[in-house]
C-alpha cells in the first residue's frame, strides 16, 4: 500500500503545549557560520547533556540554520504525540536506503496501516513464543567460553543477537554462516547508514570511494539474503510461526490488504536492525556495569540462582526477576541505544515559548533527558533502585524514553526487554564477567549508542 504524506497545508492545528512558564536559552559555544555543528560532531553526548541547564528548548544552530532541543519530558511528549505537525524527516529519509519504507521510517497514512497490520505480531502470546528459544540460544553460544579466557562482550552480544533475531524472524533455515554473514553486512550498512545522516550534503555518500562500494555490497547481500528467504517461504507455503509467518499473513482488519513482497522485505531488515544492534549493545553496556559494580551483580545473581534453582530461564520467570528487570531499565537510562532523533515542523507552531516556522528541526535526546539531575537526582550513578516501586513513581512522566513515544514509539519495546532480561538471566546464572585490566567504557554515539569493544574475563559460576 502506498499513499501520499499529508502537505504542511493539510497538517491538523496543533494542540497547545501544556501552559507553563517555559524557560528558553541559547547552547554556548557557536562558532561563524558552522555554529554548533563541531560540538555535536566531536562530543555529542557531553553536548546534548548540557543544553538542558540552559532552558527547556534550547536554540542550536546547525551551520546556517536554527533547530531547537526539547529539553523538557513535556515538551518531547508534545512533539512525539503529534507526528503530523513534527513530522519525520531529514535523516529518516537516509535511513530509507537500508530500510525502504518500514514501519520505522514511513509516515502518515503509511505508517498507520504498517502499524495496525503488524502490531498483533507484538502482542504477548506472540512474544512469549518468540522468546521460547533465546535461552537455549544463549546457552549453545556461551557453552563455547572457557573459564579464563577473555572476550569482547560487544562483538560477543551482537553475534548472540543476530542469531536470536534470525531465529524470532526466520524460527529455522538460515544456518550460522549465512546469520554470520548476514550480521556482518548489516555492521557495515548500519555505520554507513549513520554517515551519511551526519554528512547533510550528500556528497560524500555519491563518490566511488572503498567504503561506499563496500557499503553498496553489503546492502545489496543482505537484502539478497531476506528476499532469499521470503521467496523460499512463499513457496514452501508452511505456517512456522515465527515473525515472517505473521507478516506473511497480516491483513488489515477492514480493508483486507496484505503486505507485498518488497513490504515485507523492508519490514524484516528493520526487524533485523532493531532486534540485534540495539538490544547487543543494551547487553553490552548490561554486563560491563554488573562486572564494575560488585554490589549490584551480587544481588542479581542472588535473585538468578533463587529464582531458576539452576536450571534455563523461561519467559514465566520473568517477573520473579524484579531485580534484573530494574538493573536493564537502569542501564537503558544511562545509555539509551536512541541517544538523539529530530522531527521536522510542519507548519508554524506555538511552541515552548516560541513560534516556530514550518521546516524547523526539533531535536530531542533521550540521552540529555535521562542525565537531567531535575528529573533523575544524582544521574550519573547507577542506581537500580530508582525503579522500585516507590521511587519509580516519583520520576516525571515522560522523562524516561529509550523506545520513543506516541504512535511511533517502538513496536518492539516489549519482545526487545524480554530478551534482554533472558538472556542476561541465563549469562548471570552460569558465568561472572570482568572488565578485562585497563578496559574503559567509552560510549560511542551511531546509528544507536554502541558500548565499543569491550574486552572481558569469563569466570565460571556453575556448569
Amino acid at each position: 500500500m502506498t499513499s501520499a504524506n499529508p502537505s504542511p497545508s493539510a497538517s491538523p492545528p496543533a494542540r497547545p503545549v501544556p501552559d507553563r512558564a517555559w524557560r528558553f536559552g541559547t547552547a554556548p559555544g557557536g562558532l561563524p557560520l558552522l555554529g554548533h555543528v563541531l560540538s555535536l560532531w566531536r562530543r555529542p553526548l557531553d553536548f546534548l547533556a548540557s543544553l538542558p541547564a540552559h532552558g527547556d528548548l534550547v536554540e542550536v544552530r546547525l551551520g546556517p540554520r536554527r533547530a531547537y532541543l526539547a529539553a523538557h519530558p513535556e515538551l518531547v511528549r508534545h512533539v512525539l504525540l503529534q507526528p503530523r505537525v513534527f513530522d519525520k524527516g531529514g535523516v529518516f529519509d537516509k535511513a530509507r536506503q537500508l530500510l525502504g519504507n518500514s514501519l520505522s521510517v514511513s509516515r502518515g497514512e503509511e505508517h498507520r496501516f504498517q502499524r495496525r497490520l503488524i502490531q498483533p505480531a507484538f502482542h504477548s502470546a506472540k512474544i512469549a513464543e518468540y522468546t521460547t528459544a533465546v535461552a537455549d540460544d544463549t546457552r549453545t553460544v556461551t557453552d563455547a567460553w572457557r573459564p579464563g579466557e577473555t572476550r569482547d562482550i560487544s562483538d560477543a552480544m551482537h553475534a548472540l543477537l543476530m542469531r536470536v533475531a534470525a531465529r524470532t524472524l526466520f524460527s529455522t533455515g538460515l544456518d550460522d554462516e549465512v546469520v554470520e554473514e548476514a550480521r556482518q553486512c548489516l555492521r557495515v550498512v548500519s555505520h554507513g547508514i549513520y554517515k551519511r545522516t551526519t554528512a547533510p550534503l550528500g556528497i560524500k555518500e555519491k563518490l566511488p570511494t572503498p567504503g561506499n562500494r563496500a557499503y553498496d555490497r553489503a546492502n545489496a547481500r543482505l537484502r539478497q539474503i531476506v528476499a532469499e528467504m521470503i521467496s523460499a517461504r512463499r513457496e514452501s507455503g508452511t505456517e512456522s510461526g515465527d515473525l515472517l509467518s505473521v507478516l506473511l499473513h497480516a491483513e488489515h482488519p477492514e480493508t483486507h490488504e496484505r503486505l507485498k513482497d518488497h513490504e515485507v522485505l523492508d519490514q524484516v531488515v528493520t526487524f533485523l536492525v532493531a532486534g540485534s544492534e540495539t538490544t547487543a549493545s543494551t547487553l553490552a553496556f548490561v554486563f560491563h556495569l554488573l562486572g564494575t559494580l560488585p554490589a549490584v551483580e551480587a544481588r542479581v545473581h542472588a535473585e538468578v540462582d533463587e529464582a531458576l534453582g539452576g536450571r534455563t530461564p523461561t519467559y514465566e520467570d520473568l517477573s520473579a526477576l524484579p531485580y534484573t528487570r530494574n538493573v536493564i531499565t537502569e542501564s537503558l537510562r544511562l545509555y539509551p541505544p536512541s541517544w538523539m532523533a529530530m522531527r521536522v515542523a510542519a507548519q508554524d507552531v506555538d511552541f515552548g515559548g516560541r513560534t516556530v516556522p514550518a521546516g524547523t528541526m526539533i531535536l530531542y535526546s533521550a540521552y540529555a533527558l535521562h542525565r537531567n539531575p531535575d528529573l533523575f537526582p544524582d544521574p550519573d550513578t547507577f542506581d537500580p533502585g530508582r525503579w522500585e516501586a516507590d521511587r519509580a513513581r516519583q520520576v516525571p512522566r515522560g522523562a524516561l524514553l529509550p523506545f520513543g513515544a506516541g504512535s511511533h514509539k517502538c513496536i518492539g519495546d516489549v519482545l526487545a526487554l524480554t530478551e534482554t532480561a533472558l538472556i542476561v538471566a541465563t549469562i548471570a546464572a552460569r558465568w561472572r564477567l570482568r572488565p578485562a585490566p585497563g578496559t574503559q567504557l567509552r560510549p560511542e554515539p551511531k546509528a544507536t549508542l554502541e558500548a565499543g569493544p569491550l574486552p572481558m574475563v569469563c569466570e565460571r559460576r556453575r556448569p
